[in-house]
Parts: structure tokens; sequence; C-alpha cells
């Protein structure tokens, strides 16, 4: 994996500039390349880490892996012939994101340990306030842009579950995402809290390397196989022979994803037949009817993230990881209580419980023109136009905000998309504005087509929807070829010459 140190980051910060980037992940990398295609050189990204990489720098936990295709999940400008795997590990993705841009030689443009503290518009542009993350208590310095780009992803803030006890525990808490290389793991009682993608993946890799493993289950999880294999030499060379098996690869993959979204959707048919699929998985891989009825969800196919694992279930079957089929609701010393009533002794504690997804926490820092944050101004729930723009915030450009998640393909795709729309915009050279009109509108098109689906109404409780309104806001309720289009048709209102003033 290429270091950190090898990419040579500037450290003066300029005091105006076009644009400012927020977030030197995937979404703020997309962005600055859209910028580039377009022409457009005067650009900072913020970072206020160490490194670039977004959640493939921040999740570094045993197994961790990414659960799309690699060959997908990856800049359709940056195809890779290398990934070692169908789905790639967490190192592999930080490590392509990092040969991207010193490639592209982004690094003049990365200012790392830096951070937004805040960002205001004024009459006609944004004040941007920065502070460096490693001098604490360090005055703020301000960039004066044209456009901001928030690209800070939505996986950034874990979600710290209110359990009574918890923070007199005395062993070692912490977020699956802020995994603490320094514990020991072999021979370790390790509890595990959530049953999501990052339990999935965690779990078996903590019993294989030693730790007795003890995961709470507050909602069992759809689960389809996984099917993963490590890609030979062969297929490695043929690759980087022929870049165009690699686009073939791709669109194979893309195509396989779009057809996804029936099942997910709440489609009947295809969703019985994804059901099918998950139920008999289960079986194969756990014998005991007891064990299997607590592994079985009772919402319907689609409500949460579908997960992809063969190693999960027979770490739970053969007793590797032992399953506690309810919440935890109490810490007691180091006795961890559940909410059916057992205890279990631990002596570290992951919490893999989710991010702060629904509200945003950027959004507190950003005022519009009216003078709320974007934080208030979502008090609701997050709204948006072409989940894009927002309206009192001229020039603002959210990337991997609202209705900007997918349940059945790669989210890259969709982050592409917003960076190629943001960018074509900014070239125009015009104040963009969206009326509260139209984000009212917008709005009111996303709670249509959720209407009915898995999603709103398949009887369990995720992250896709807003707990303060019940709106669908993480999810985009379509195709990536219907958001696309639907993006384009924003782009065409804004730049119509006869709705220019």
């Amino acid at each position: 994996m290429t270091a950190p140190s090898d990419l040579q980051i500037p450290s003066d910060l300029p005091s105006r500039v076009e644009t400012v980037i927020v977030g030197a992940g995937f979404a703020g990398i997309a962005a600055a390349l859209a910028l580039r295609a377009e022409g457009i050189s005067d650009f900072v990204i913020l970072e206020r880490a160490h490194a670039v990489g977004g959640t493939w720098r921040d999740n570094v936990y045993p197994g961790v892996a990414c659960d799309v295709p690699a060959h997908l999940y990856g800049l359709s400008s940056h195809p890779s012939p290398d990934w070692s795997r169908t789905f790639a590990p967490g190192t592999e993705i930080r490590a392509y994101l990092e040969r991207i841009v010193r490639d592209e030689g982004l690094e003049r443009h990365l200012r790392l340990s830096t951070a937004m503290s805040g960002a205001e518009w004024r009459e006609d542009g944004w004040v941007v306030s920065t502070v460096p993350t490693r001098s604490p208590g360090a005055a703020p310095a301000p960039v004066v842009a044209t456009n901001l780009i928030l690209a800070a992803g939505r996986l950034t803030e874990p979600l710290i579950p209110d359990v009574p006890g918890l923070a007199d525990f005395p062993g070692a808490v912490f977020h699956s995402a802020r995994w603490d290389e320094r514990i020991r793991i072999e021979g370790a009682r390790i509890a595990v809290i959530g049953t999501g993608a990052s339990a999935v993946q965690l779990t078996p890799e903590l019993a294989r390397r030693g730790a007795d493993v003890t995961l709470f289950q507050r909602t069992p999880a759809w689960i389809m196989p996984r099917r993963d294999r490590a890609y030979s030499r062969a297929e490695r060379e043929e690759w980087r022979g022929d870049p165009d098996a690699v686009s073939r690869l791709r669109d194979e993959l893309y195509v396989e994803g779009e057809a996804r979204f029936a099942s997910r959707s709440g489609d009947a048919e295809a969703a019985a037949a994804a059901r099918d699929i998950a139920l008999a998985h289960l079986a194969r891989q756990v014998p005991d009817p007891a064990l299997r009825a607590a592994l079985t969800p009772d919402y319907a196919f689609g409500c949460k993230r579908v997960l992809l694992s063969d190693e999960f279930y027979p770490a739970i079957a053969d007793g590797a990881v032992r399953l506690e089929p309810s919440a935890l609701v109490e810490v007691d010393d180091n006795m961890l209580v559940a909410a059916g009533g057992a205890r279990h002794q631990a002596d570290v504690i992951v919490l893999a419980t989710g991010f702060e997804a629904a509200r945003q926490p950027y959004a507190r820092l950003v005022t519009g023109e009216h003078g709320l944050t974007l934080d208030e101004h979502w008090a609701e729930g997050m709204t948006s136009v072409g989940s894009t723009l927002v309206h009192g915030f001229p020039n603002l450009y959210v990337l991997n905000g609202p209705n900007a998640s997918l349940g059945h393909n790669s989210a890259v795709l969709i982050m592409e998309h917003q960076a190629s729309f943001a960018a074509g915009l900014i070239a125009s050279g015009r104040t963009v504005r969206v009326d509260a009109a139209t984000e009212q509108a917008y709005t009111a098109e996303i709670a249509e087509r959720a209407a009915g689906t898995p999603w709103v109404d398949g009887g369990c409780r995720n992250w896709y929807t807003d707990p303060r309104s019940g709106r669908l806001t993480l999810l985009w309720p379509g195709t990536v070829a219907d958001f696309r289009d639907r993006l384009a048709r924003v782009r065409d209102d804004i730049l119509d010459p006869a709705l220019i003033p």
C-alpha cells in the first residue's frame, strides 16, 4: 500500500480559491477529477485526517472489506486490473485512492489534517473557516471560495448507544470504525454489539484469531451468499493486457447490480426469490433449528441493508461465536446484561452500532444565506434538489448526502454522477440557487417513489429513514440509471437560458 508520507502535500492554505472540497474519500477525489475534466484547477481539498481514503482509512478492523465487487467499486475513469479478490480488502481500496491522488497530481490541491470548522455564505461566496487538527487551540484560518462541495461522507461519526454503565466498563470500549490496534485479540473475551455489515465481517475474524466472542444481536440481518474468491495471476495478467476486458467485466457487474433493485425495492416476485436464497443459505449453514430461528429476520427483505457472508453463519453454528439473541441493555462492571436477561462477561466491548447517518455532523457547521445552518434547515430530515443542491445554500453541492445512497449497486456510481453534475454547474460560472418550491417538489417526489417500499413499510428500523419524520432521506429510491437521468433534468432546468437572469 502507498504510504501517506509518499504524497507530497503542501502546508500553506490559499486565502481565496474558486472551489473548496471538504473530504478526501471517494466523493472528494471524484469531485476533484470532475473539476479537472471541466478545465478547472483552482480548487483545494480539505481533509481533517492525516491521510486520504475516507471510510477505508478509518475502518481497519479485522476482516474489513467491501461488499460491492471490486471492479465496480472504483472510479470509472480509473479502472484497476490489480484487485486481488472479488471483494477488495479495505487496505487495497485505500491504496487505490492514494494511487489516484498521486497519479493525477492531486497532492498540490490537498490540505491534510485541516478541518472545516465552519462555513458561511456572504453575499456572493463562501467563507470557510479551517483549523489544523494536529494543533489544538490554533486560530481558525479563513478561505474565501465561490463554491463549496461537501464530500464529507455519511459514515464518518460513529453512533454510540446510550447504555447504562457503558462509560464505567473497566475494559476497552471502542467503535468498530475506531479500532484499537493495541488490544490483544487472542484469548480475550470480546463482546461485539450489533449485527450489521461490520459485525458480520468482524466476528468470524476475531474468532479465527483466538478471541472468545459474544455477539449481541438486536435484530437479525438478511444475509446472502458472498462467493468471494481470489483472482488468479492469469486473470490479472489478462486484465493488464486488455483494458477492454476490465470494462466488460465492470459493465456486467453494473447490470447485475441494477437487476438487484427489484428485490430490494419490494417487487413481490423478485423479493420472494431473493428471500428464498437467503433462507436456503441460512438453512444450509445453520442446522440447529433453534439457532436458525434466532437468526431469521421477521421483516421484509430489503428493509435493512442486505448483507453478504459465507463465514458468519458457520462461526455461530460451530460455536466459535456465541450468539446473544437480544440487545445489550446494561453494563455492570465487566458483566454485560442482555434484554433477554442473560449476562455475559467481557474484557473488550466493540460497538458495531453504525453511524450518525440521518443527521450529518457537518450540517451544523454550514450557514446559508438566510442565517440558518444546514442542520436547522434539515430539522425534519435531509431535503434537496437532485440529491445535491439545497434551498438557501447557493453554490453548495452536497455529495453522498440526501437520497444519494444505494441498497442494490455501487454508491461510487452515484458519487461520480453528482461530481460531474457539480463540476458542470461550477464551470457555467453562474451563482446556482434552487427555490423552496423546487426542493419541496423533489422531496415529495422521493416520498411518492418510496411509498409502499420495504424501506419505509417493511417492518424494521433502518438507517435509510430519518427517525424525526419517518421520511426516506438516505437512500435513492431508484436505479443508478434513474438517478443519472433525474440529475440531467435538474441540470438542464438550472442552465435553461430562459431561466437565467
